[in-house]
């Protein structure tokens, strides 16, 4: 959000415009926030209150038309910094990350090709360098603010519990999954 802003602005300001943003106004963000789903999904249609408080306003093919997202490119040294962050996380046996997620699939997406994800996985835009940055500030948010994952049992990471509870069934630890 910072760098769209900063974008906004540079290139507002080199047109000698002066451009507005009054949907990132923290009073309007909190707000809406605590609008319940129903109303902000008025008549079955994302952002429908929005489209619904501007009737009137714009006109009727703006309020109809598709969300268009604000393009943007993809730095080739942004993905390789956050592969090779993810990477120090998922060596670092101490990462509050690893009870979460299956630390080889992790480890497959960050050796992965740029389009290894076939849709986004999030949002329109979210592909691969979103993914891998979202387990690495999560892994940052977990440590910064000591949240501890509780498990049964002591605490393990990433494969270990599966191989208890299979071992537990009666299967071959090490054994391909059913």
């Amino acid at each position: 959000m910072a760098v769209l802003l900063d974008r906004k602005d540079r290139m507002s300001m080199a047109a000698g415009l002066e451009a507005r943003v009054p949907y990132c106004n923290h009073r309007l963000v909190e707000y809406v926030w605590n609008i319940p789903w129903p109303l902000k999904n008025w008549g079955g249609q994302a952002k429908g209150i929005l489209r619904r408080a501007l009737a009137g306003l714009l006109p009727e093919d703006v309020l109809a038309r598709r969300k268009s997202p604000y393009p943007k490119t993809h730095d080739p040294a942004y993905a390789a910094a956050v592969r090779a962050f993810l990477r120090q996380v998922l060596d670092d046996p101490s990462s509050p990350l690893l009870p979460l997620l299956d630390p080889r699939a992790a480890r497959r997406l960050v050796d992965a090709e740029e389009d290894a994800l076939e849709a986004p996985f999030f949002g329109q835009l979210m592909r691969l360098p979103q993914l891998l940055a979202y387990l690495v500030q999560t892994d940052l948010w977990l440590r910064e603010y000591r949240v501890t994952v509780r498990t049964r049992g002591p605490a393990v990471s990433g494969a270990e519990p599966r191989r208890r509870r299979r071992a537990a069934a009666g299967a071959r630890v090490g054994a391909p999954a059913p």
